[in-house]
């Protein structure tokens, strides 16, 4: 089943005073099957970013269509897209996102406040989510009482909480030292062994090469795509290290 449908998504951004107009996509299709976990690469300015902002129905696209479960985001009312957000899509940033006032356990429970679930229902959701990830032990601590490893794990706990169709990562590795990354990337691995989509975008070469595929992106648009398939880790990483060298030296599209 496709859970993510991107068709000839185009955006241009055009200064309000003046100037020349930035193409930041254009003509981005591709598709993300239930349960896949498709990493998103390309260099500083390829519109990583600008996509991302697509998916996440945080940026509209000049022409072109997202579709979430066969449905577009370009028909969600204005005043319903955080609730959208909030239902159906979990987010994992670089910085992590975490309110310092707040606990490990309360930003974690958080998007189910939001949601209105009943406070009984609260712990029963998150409690499976949090021994998983290890962090059940620190639910009392605060953001600034741990490791950045460990705010990453609340912020995975916090996206999955509400059983999202998708998670979207942006960078989520960027903030983390060597440990914490392969301890992370661990996570990812599970959550998504166990049934879960995930669309990453990162610049680790080692982040990628866990996923089952990665997209290239270069001057707004999907270059090319490998696909992990039978490959170990170590061969999809010298896979992708191949093609992001082809990409950065101008070789031609696959």
């Amino acid at each position: 089943m496709t859970v993510l449908e991107v068709e000839n998504l185009k955006k241009i951004y055009r200064p309000r005073f003046g100037g020349n107009q930035v193409q930041a996509l254009s003509k981005v299709t591709f598709s993300v099957e239930e349960g896949e976990y498709v990493a998103i690469m390309g260099e500083s300015g390829s519109g990583k970013t600008t996509l991302l902002n697509m998916l996440a129905a945080l940026d509209k696209p000049t022409e072109g269509e997202v579709y979430l479960d066969g449905k577009p985001l370009s028909a969600i009312r204005e005043k319903d897209l955080s609730k959208f957000r909030r239902d159906h899509l979990g987010f994992v940033f670089q910085d992590f996102n975490l309110l310092d006032t707040f606990n490990l356990k309360d930003n974690i429970l958080l998007p189910l406040v939001l949601q209105g679930v009943d406070y009984r229902k609260m712990n029963v959701r998150m409690m499976p989510i949090v021994k998983e990830l290890g962090i059940a032990g620190l639910l009392e601590k605060y953001p600034y009482e741990v490791s950045g490893g460990q705010k990453q794990r609340a912020a995975v706990a916090r996206a999955l909480i509400t059983d999202p169709r998708l998670i979207l990562a942006d960078e989520p590795t960027g903030a983390l030292d060597s440990k914490s990354t392969d301890e992370l990337l661990g996570v990812f691995e599970r959550i998504n062994q166990s049934g879960q989509t995930i669309l990453m975008v990162t610049h680790s070469v080692k982040a990628a090469s866990k996923a089952g595929r990665v997209l290239f992106i270069k001057d707004g648009e999907v270059f090319h795509q490998v696909y992990k398939g039978e490959q170990t880790d170590e061969q999809f990483y010298q896979n992708i290290s191949a093609t992001l060298t082809m990409l950065a030296t101008g070789g031609e599209r696959q």
